[in-house]
């Protein structure tokens, strides 16, 4: 069998990019900031200080994600869209623990993106990332998801689990910008990359941020209980699953603990992976987060890990986060 023509796989890779862009494209939006100037420091600009960054449209009444820096603090928020219509849009709630943000424009004539399923996407596939890096519209790069699970530390000082690497280039202004599949479906929210590394650029995963979106939509701020863990996604070994009769073959690993936390005084060790939480199956940091809630502040849990091959149950009494982490 002849090997495939170099040129027919390069012209589908390039199509496949083409379509997705041209999917998403519509929903991508230019964000500009006004904050006043810090005490003691006058701006060039009588206006005040001044930002540029992405965001999307992600529902069809005008509500846009992007990320919690570029918008916190603003006293004006300016939306370009693709066809050069600018509004002037409401900040409905910003979460600086997960760096994001929802703003508002006027509902009419609007073309949502598609929201993926971040859980669904694997190392390797194709990431591609639409925004307006020093205001140029529709800016596109294209790479690979480098990584998953990655730990991001959010400008709050507080860190940001499950986050994806890409080598998509980011550049100032990509903020807020979505990272899209090769359907054009949403998989993560740009927002930052390593300077001078080149090729490492994070994403804060699309299931996280409907979380998150959902609460700011709501409540306009995320209410979290907190029991002093960090944490990544990780697989747990079949034949352990089967031997415990989990409900999941995976769990939170334990990268980080608080000290003087919930969960390290309830006896919970780094190294271990949280598989339950109240009897419910943690499967990853996106079930964690949301068996989490406001609800559970001041009531004593059972949090169910693995210790090796040995399972365990310890009660932990979840407090309130002042800054929303788990």
């Amino acid at each position: 069998m002849a090997a495939p023509d170099d040129t027919i796989i390069l012209d589908a890779y390039s199509q496949a990019v083409v379509d997705a862009v041209g999917r998403v494209s519509p929903s991508v939006v230019n964000i500009e900031t006004r904050r006043a100037a810090p005490k003691g420091r006058e701006p060039r600009d009588p206006r005040g200080l001044g930002g540029s960054a992405s965001g999307f449209l992600f529902t069809p009444d005008g509500f846009i994600l992007t990320n919690s820096h570029v918008v916190h603090d603003a006293e004006s928020i300016q939306v370009t869209r693709e066809d050069g219509q600018v509004r002037e849009a409401r900040l409905i709630g910003d979460d600086p623990e997960t760096d994001l943000a929802v703003v508002r424009i006027g509902p009419d004539s609007l073309n949502p993106a598609t929201l993926g399923d971040s859980a669904a996407i694997r190392v390797g596939q194709v990431a591609i990332a639409i925004g307006n890096p020093y205001g140029f519209q529709t800016t596109v790069t294209a790479g690979v998801v480098s990584a998953l699970g990655r730990s991001l530390r959010a400008q709050s000082g507080r860190l940001i689990d499950n986050v994806i690497q890409t080598d998509a280039a980011l550049n100032p202004g990509n903020s807020g910008g979505p990272l899209v599949d090769s359907r054009g479906d949403v998989i993560g929210v740009n927002t930052a990359v390593i300077m001078p590394a080149q090729g490492i650029c994070f994403a804060i995963a699309i299931n996280n941020a409907k979380f998150v979106a959902s609460r700011l939509i709501r409540d306009g701020k995320v209410t979290r209980s907190y029991i002093g863990v960090g944490g990544q996604t990780v697989p747990v070994a079949r034949r352990v699953s089967r031997f415990h009769q989990l409900s999941v073959e995976s769990g939170v690993l334990v990268v980080s603990l608080e000290q003087g936390g919930p969960a390290e005084k309830a006896g919970v060790r780094l190294g271990d992976r949280i598989v339950a939480f109240n009897g419910q199956p943690v499967g990853g940091i996106d079930a964690l987060q949301l068996l989490l809630t406001e609800q559970q502040v001041g009531v004593p849990s059972k949090i169910t890990v693995l210790r090796l091959t040995e399972k365990l149950d310890f009660e932990v009494t979840p407090v309130l986060s002042p800054s929303g982490t788990r």
